[in-house]
C-alpha cells in the first residue's frame, strides 16, 4: 500500500512540475540534471567534481561528460583544486553564473504560478507537508537534514535580514534604531542596483530555516570588495558557519577579479573580528565614534588578494 502511494505521488508531482520536459517547461536548452548541475555550482562557495557526484548521486562517466560539454558551452571551468591537487574544482564562469541565474529565476516563477492556484491558508500546510518528506527521507542522504548550507538570498529574505540585525544587535549590544535604519539602506541600496557579477548576498541555512547573511558589494576604490552585513543567529553558532561566511566573500571576490576586500566593524563585536582575523585580514585603522546610542570603536580592516589566498 505504502510503495503503491509513493510511486502514485511521485508520477503526480513529475507530470506536474514538468519533469518529464524539463527544458520546455522552463524555456531552457538544459535537462532537469543539467538544470541541477547548473545550480549546485551557483550556490555553493566551493564545489569539487567529487563533490558534485556524490550530492547528485551521479555516475562519474556521466558527470564528467556532462562538464566538457558546458566547458565547451563556456558555462564552467575546470582547475586543481586549491586544497587537494588530486582533485578537480568546477567553477561557473560569467556565462554560466547568468545561465544559472536566468534558470533559478524561470523556476521561482514556475513555482510562484503553481502557487498561485493554492489558497493562501493552505501554503504553510502545503510547505510543512513537503519538509516532512524532506525530512524523512533525507535522514539517511549522505548531507545530514540538519546540515547547514549557503545559498541566494528567496524573496522576502532581504527584509528577513534587515529584523534579523536590528533585534539581534539590540538584544546583544544595546543598539537602538539607528542601526536597523543603515542596515535597511545598505539593502535596499542592494536591491535596487546591484552587479550580479561582482556582488552577491549569502544566507546560511539550517535545519530548513535562515539563521545568517553576509554581503559581498563594490567598494568606491576601484577593484575593492567590501564585506557587509554578516551574522550568525545564536542558536545556530557552532557550527562554524560565520567562517564558511567570510570564506564565502573571499573566494568570490578572488574569482571575479578584486584585489582586495576591505570591511568596517567595531571593536565590540569580538567573536566577528576572530573570524576576520583566522581568514587573514588585518587591523588597519581605528576611530571613536558615538552611533546606535553607544560609544563605540571603529575598525578598518583589510585583506589583500593575491595568487593563494583563496583556499
Amino acid at each position: 500500500m505504502h510503495i503503491h502511494e509513493i510511486r502514485a505521488f511521485n508520477r503526480f508531482y513529475t507530470n506536474l512540475i514538468g519533469a518529464l520536459d524539463y527544458g520546455k517547461h522552463l524555456r531552457a536548452p538544459y535537462t532537469l540534471t543539467e538544470s541541477r548541475v547548473l545550480y549546485e555550482l551557483a550556490h555553493s562557495p566551493r564545489t569539487d567534481a567529487v563533490d558534485l557526484r556524490v550530492s547528485l548521486s551521479l555516475d562519474a562517466g556521466y558527470l564528467s561528460r556532462l562538464l566538457t560539454r558546458f566547458e565547451r558551452a563556456g558555462l564552467v571551468e575546470r582547475g586543481p583544486s586549491t586544497t587537494d591537487a588530486r582533485r578537480q574544482r568546477v567553477t561557473l564562469t560569467p556565462g554560466g553564473r547568468e545561465a544559472a541565474a536566468l534558470l533559478d529565476e524561470r523556476s521561482r516563477a514556475a513555482v510562484g504560478s503553481l502557487l498561485s492556484g493554492v489558497p493562501p491558508e493552505d501554503r504553510p500546510r502545503l510547505a510543512t507537508a513537503m519538509r516532512t518528506v524532506r525530512d524523512i527521507l533525507g535522514r539517511d542522504r549522505t548531507r545530514p537534514a540538519d546540515a547547514p548550507v549557503l545559498r541566494d538570498p528567496v524573496p522576502g529574505e532581504l527584509g528577513w535580514i534587515v529584523q534579523r540585525h536590528g533585534a539581534l544587535y539590540a538584544a546583544e549590544f544595546g543598539w537602538n534604531t539607528d542601526f536597523e535604519g543603515l542596515v535597511a539602506r545598505i539593502v535596499a541600496d542592494f536591491a535596487q542596483d546591484h552587479d550580479p557579477y561582482l556582488e552577491r548576498v549569502w544566507v546560511a541555512e539550517l535545519d530548513g530555516r535562515p539563521v545568517g547573511s553576509v554581503m559581498c558589494v563594490r567598494d568606491d576604490a576601484p577593484g575593492t570588495a567590501r564585506l557587509r552585513l554578516l551574522f550568525v543567529d545564536p542558536d545556530a553558532r557552532g557550527h562554524g558557519l560565520g567562517g564558511r561566511l567570510v570564506e564565502a566573500v573571499v573566494e568570490f571576490a578572488y574569482e571575479v577579479g578584486y584585489r582586495e576586500v576591505v570591511l568596517w566593524t567595531n571593536d565590540v563585536l569580538v567573536a566577528a573580528r576572530k573570524i576576520y582575523q583566522r581568514a587573514g585580514f588585518t587591523l588597519v585603522a581605528e576611530k571613536p565614534h558615538r552611533s546606535y546610542g553607544v560609544d563605540l570603536v571603529g575598525q578598518d580592516w583589510r585583506l589583500p588578494l593575491q595568487e593563494g589566498t583563496a583556499k
